[in-house]
């Protein structure tokens, strides 16, 4: 980018303005948008989200393995809980593991194990 000459100045001037409104304006926009709250759902709406059966879920439930709330008979989901749920059963790619299991081995080298 060149320096503008003395008799451009205003014009630069003008050009930064601009660009630090808009970036002003990107920033006020990103504080407005607010986090979604978390939705509480249902054993069937739960069942909907993670394409399960709903006796499936009760499976779970009655194995504690999956996250839920219980208040009297009625089951609760986090919405959010269950996405990290499903993200946290990932498993791992076949390079993923060799990758691993070449640094442990790598590591296990060089402090002098065997």
């Amino acid at each position: 980018m060149e320096k503008p000459s003395f008799d451009q100045l205003p014009q630069a001037v003008l050009q930064l303005h601009e660009k630090l409104n808009n970036i002003e304006q990107i920033l006020l926009n990103q504080e407005k948008s607010t986090p979604q709250e978390d939705q509480i759902l249902n054993i069937q709406q739960a069942a909907e989200l993670i394409k399960l059966s709903v006796p499936t879920i009760y499976g779970l439930v009655q194995r504690s393995a999956i996250p839920v709330s219980k208040q009297g008979k009625r089951l609760y989901f986090s919405k959010d809980e269950l996405i990290n749920w499903i993200k946290l059963g990932r498993k791992k790619t076949a390079q993923e593991i060799n990758e691993e299991a070449e640094a442990f081995i790598a590591k296990r080298k060089v402090g002098g194990h065997k």
